[in-house]
């Protein structure tokens, strides 16, 4: 008789934890069902369950997040950037710490070249048949990011290869999870043949019913929780092999409501503020912030980017600060309610003449309104420019820096936010070399400069 084996998988929930309880209610419902008919049932995460965007994954950097896993019996899970990159380095080495479920990322490395202790690069899983399946992982290689924090990454499709003749000798079935994105999925199809399934993530692709690339089957559940991926395998024991394969991304706005979900929600919303509570200063008045003319918040972050980094001179986009600052006690939470971005400020060179370039693109109103998703970005629009150390005489046509006329030939050395060096903004910004301050987001150098300006009282 044939072995039939459910395998359900999540990638880039990014801690969107108000699709989680429906999420959470179905598995428990399906482990019952699966159990009842002596079905197997494998549970995997494709990495950036993470993010700090919201206030219970920065609480707890990332360890609530390992948690949840846990509750729902998570065989394994690979990293993603957000949970390799957004996190110090001792951050990333605690936080699975208390996971009850295997880590399996082949392609990440210390500084000294070994694996760290909590991460394996392959892991076999028998059946209830004796048919061995070999699972390996790998992430996405944002190799200078990495080596800031203190880690090294190998080539995640060199790596593969080193996996998969491994694993031909020892497993039946070989599956990958893959943090890479749909097209090195499909090359990783091509390149080895002998995959029989890639779950895959970071590009947050929606594969509606899977993909098949040769002999591999590819499947992909999009983000945020908006759909939860189920394959299933029909397995024959006598040959070891698969007789038939499916897959489906299952929208889980289609699945019941569980009781209190709301309280759920909530329950994680109101845990991270109370962990984020602690008093940093006190504002005498209020600290305004516009996306569309220029205000105070904005202004002191600019000036914060501009001396964090050493830079001539700084700018970066208003829409990144969400809101104004009250008058009164502003507490960790506060400034991660409004800066809840894991953006770090960044350094690059640019000639001057470059630099002029750049600043008159920044004036084009096309960005005010622009609407923007990823790069880190978690807020809605890119809103105005400000600037510090940068003046426009509009009448003469002239760009001042640090009170004097830009120079055409010289070196400057421009502070802003690291977004722009990885998306499609300033193509001089992109193609320059950039300085990374790591592992520090916006909302800790903001901090950092109200507590030069608002010194706590003793």
């Amino acid at each position: 008789m044939n072995e039939t084996i459910h395998i359900y998988h999540t990638n880039d929930i990014h801690s969107h934890f108000e699709n989680w309880p429906k999420i959470r209610a179905f598995l428990e419902r399906k482990k019952e069902q699966h159990q009842a008919r002596n079905e197997e049932m494998l549970l995997f995460d494709i990495g950036d369950h993470v993010d700090r965007w919201h206030p219970y994954s920065e609480g707890t950097l990332g360890k609530a997040n390992v948690q949840l896993l846990n509750e729902l019996g998570y065989l394994a899970a690979t990293i993603g950037n957000n949970e390799g990159i957004t996190l110090p380095h001792a951050a990333l080495n605690t936080l699975y710490g208390a996971a009850q479920f295997d880590v399996i990322a082949a392609n990440l490395y210390d500084k000294q070249f070994k694996r760290p202790q909590w991460a394996v690069p392959y892991k076999i899983y028998t059946a209830k048949s004796g048919i061995k399946i070999g699972v390996t992982g790998v992430t996405a290689p944002f190799y200078q990011l990495y080596q800031l924090l203190g880690w090294q990454l190998s080539n995640p499709l060199k790596e593969l290869g080193t996996q998969v003749e491994i694993l031909k000798k020892k497993a039946d079935i070989l599956i990958v999870l893959s943090h890479l994105g749909i097209h090195q999925d499909r090359q990783l199809a091509q390149l080895y043949p002998e995959v029989d399934l890639v779950l895959g993530g970071h590009t947050h692709h929606v594969l509606a019913k899977g993909e098949m690339d040769g002999q591999t089957l590819l499947a992909a559940a999009g983000k945020y929780g908006y759909y939860l991926g189920h394959v299933k395998l029909e397995l024959d024991p006598s040959t070891k092999k698969i007789v038939s394969r499916s897959a489906q991304a299952l929208p889980t706005g289609n699945l019941r409501e569980p009781v209190d979900e709301e309280q759920e929600i909530q329950h994680y919303y109101f845990e991270g503020k109370k962990m984020l509570g602690k008093k940093l200063v006190y504002l005498p008045e209020t600290l305004e912030s516009d996306w569309f003319r220029e205000t105070q918040l904005p202004l002191i972050l600019c000036e914060a980017v501009l001396e964090w980094c050493k830079a001539d001179c700084a700018f970066l986009n208003a829409g990144l600060v969400l809101d104004h600052l009250e008058k009164g006690t502003v507490t960790k939470f506060d400034l991660h309610r409004i800066l809840p971005h894991p953006i770090n400020p960044c350094l690059v060179e640019l000639t001057g003449a470059q630099l002029e370039e750049v600043l008159v693109e920044t004036l084009d109103p096309k960005w005010e309104k622009l609407e923007l998703k990823g790069l880190g970005f978690r807020g809605k629009i890119m809103g105005r420019f400000v600037y510090r150390q940068i003046r426009f005489d509009h009448a003469l046509r002239k760009i001042y820096i640090q009170g004097r006329p830009l120079e055409p030939k010289r070196i400057y050395k421009l502070g802003t936010v690291d977004m722009y060096t990885f998306g499609d903004f300033f193509p001089h910004i992109r193609e320059a070399k950039a300085h990374y301050f790591m592992p520090e987001f916006l909302r800790d150098v903001l901090e950092w400069k109200l507590l030069q300006l608002y010194p706590v009282q003793s």
